[in-house]
C-alpha cells in the first residue's frame, strides 16, 4: 500500500511540517526546545498518527507503547544532530537508538504511479516501520556528506535542527518565514 500525505488543516496548525529532511521535521515536533517551556506537540497517539500521515508514512493507529518508542527515537535524533551540529560526536547510546530502529522495521521504498517515491509499511508493523524509515534518513543526514552543514537554529527559543543548503553555508534560522521573520520582526521593533 503506498503512503500518500494526508496534510489536513489541523496538521498544518499543530505541526512544522516545512525542513527539508524528514528526521529534523520530526525533531520539530517538540518545538520551543531552547526556551523556557518546550512544547510537545505528540502529546497523544492520535498526534503521532496524525504526523504520520502528513508526511507519507500513514498507520491504522498507534498504540501508547509506540508513541513512547517514537519519543525516544526523536529525541535520540535531536541529540545525535545536536552533537554533529556543535562538531561532536553522538553519544553511542543515541547512535544505537538509530542503529536499532532503522532495522528494527521493514519498510520498502517504491515508485508510485506518477514516478514519486513512497514507503509501503507492513499491514503487522507499520509504526516500527515508519520509525524505522525517520531513524535511516537521521542516520543518512548525520552520518553522511553533508554532515557539516547541520546546523541548530539561532532563533529565540527554537534551537530546531536544519541543513544548511545555503551556498555561503551561513544560514542562521531553521526557517526564515517562522525564526528569521520574528528575528527581523524583533530588531525593527526596538529600533
Amino acid at each position: 500500500m503506498g503512503m500518500r500525505k494526508v496534510v489536513t488543516v489541523e496538521a498544518r496548525q499543530l505541526f512544522r511540517l516545512d525542513n527539508e529532511v524528514l528526521a529534523f521535521r520530526f525533531t520539530a515536533t517538540m518545538s520551543d526546545r531552547a526556551g523556557e517551556a518546550p512544547r510537545e506537540r505528540l502529546s497523544d497517539h492520535g498526534r503521532l498518527k496524525l504526523w504520520l500521515g502528513a508526511v507519507g508514512l500513514a498507520v491504522p493507529d498507534v498504540s501508547p507503547s509506540e508513541l513512547q518508542d517514537a519519543l525516544g527515537l526523536r529525541e535520540a535524533i535531536y541529540r545525535a544532530g545536536l552533537a554533529v551540529a556543535t562538531a561532536q560526536r553522538p553519544d553511542p547510546g543515541d547512535a544505537a537508538i538509530l542503529n536499532r530502529t532503522a532495522t528494527t522495521g521493514r519498510p520498502r521504498p517504491a515508485l508510485d504511479g506518477n514516478g514519486l517515491a513512497v514507503w509501503h509499511l507492513g499491514k503487522r508493523t507499520p509504526v516500527p516501520d515508519a520509525l524505522a524509515v525517520l531513524a535511516a534518513d537521521a542516520i543518512h543526514v548525520l552520518g553522511g556528506s553533508e554532515r557539516d552543514r547541520i546546523k541548530a537554529c539561532e532563533g529565540p527559543c527554537c534551537a530546531g535542527l536544519f541543513l544548511d543548503t545555503s551556498r555561503g553555508a551561513n544560514r542562521r534560522w531553521c526557517s526564515m518565514n517562522t525564526c528569521g521573520n520574528r528575528v527581523k520582526k524583533a530588531r525593527l521593533a526596538n529600533k
